[in-house]
């Protein structure tokens, strides 16, 4: 969170429940058989179960996701489960309580690990766990991070520092995905590295014996983008091709105005096929513009 905090987004602007519901099911028939519930932070929307239970009726689907901070999760997972949340990521930078305090801007580091027990569980295999790692703040917790992984089934999933706008992103912060796997060979140097689909934007490896395991997100040394099939649809309704494009298009306001299906997809078609082979490089991408998370005002 910036020191400044962010500004909020006026309900008004924000996508409906029913019209995240009409968009993802024209997502859906045109193939897409996941969906993800990201943000900001998803579980602070009241309607947010009622939402999973809606999208969890769309044949076709077969994959319901949620990526959370993780401070209402405990309280929330039981009946997102029963409505249809198949897979659970939680945001988690340090395992240390007092640095996660200095980064998220308040407490609540107990309420995120109870969330993490509570995914297990539930039965949630793996529940991947998202850890932006930037040096001088947490870059000293890898092997502790690899360590959680021993006794619980989890997907600890290492991020490369990536800019987005509020972060002060600064490449001397950025530790790469190879110094990152040294440190971690150093410690354990029979580390496994897993089969993954071509798909997949992380690069997975296990010790031998431990429950669960961890990946790499290497969106700046190594873009995966040639293979990255995935479609992102902003809080307040505009589509984006690319996670670090600063172009979006706003299928908020085709909706709203009465667009077709058939326009909806025209309009998504044309934009898909505008995506580029690979994003502008790290350099380049510090200095757009570009909105990591929308969050609800009002």
């Amino acid at each position: 969170m910036p020191e400044e905090g962010v500004q909020l987004t006026p309900k008004s602007e924000l996508l409906t429940a029913q019209e995240i519901i009409t968009l993802a099911r024209l997502f859906v028939k045109e193939g897409v058989e996941k969906i993800r519930l990201t943000g900001g932070e998803p579980l602070i929307r009241p309607d947010v179960v009622d939402i999973v239970g809606q999208l969890n009726k769309l044949e076709g689907l077969k994959t319901i996701a949620i990526t959370t901070n993780g401070i209402n999760l405990a309280r929330l997972l039981p009946r997102l489960k029963e409505a249809g949340v198949n897979a659970v990521n939680i945001s988690l930078d340090t395992l240390v309580p007092a640095k996660y305090e200095f980064v998220v801007r308040r407490k609540g580091f107990h309420k995120v690990m109870e969330g993490i027990h509570k995914a297990t569980e539930l039965g949630y295999r793996p529940v991947k766990v998202n850890c932006v790692v930037m040096r001088g703040f947490n870059e000293d917790e890898l092997l502790g991070f690899v360590e959680f992984t021993k006794d619980l089934p989890l997907d600890v999933r290492f991020i490369e520092y990536m800019p987005f706008d509020g972060n002060k992103w600064n490449f001397k912060k950025m530790v790469s995905y190879k110094e990152m796997l040294d440190t971690i060979k150093q410690r354990w140097p029979e580390l496994e590295k897993l089969p993954c689909e071509a798909s997949s934007t992380a690069k997975s490896y296990k010790v031998p014996h431990f429950q669960g395991q961890i990946s790499f997100i290497t969106s700046m040394s190594e873009h995966f983008c040639g293979s990255c099939n995935r479609l992102r649809i902003t809080a307040d309704g505009n589509l984006k091709v690319c996670l670090f494009g600063s172009s979006e298009v706003s299928l908020r306001d085709h909706l709203r105005s009465g667009a077709s299906q058939e326009e909806l997809v025209e309009i998504i078609g044309a934009a898909v096929s505008r995506k580029k082979k690979q994003h502008a490089g790290m350099f380049n991408i510090s200095q757009m513009k570009n909105r990591p998370m929308i969050l609800i005002g009002g």
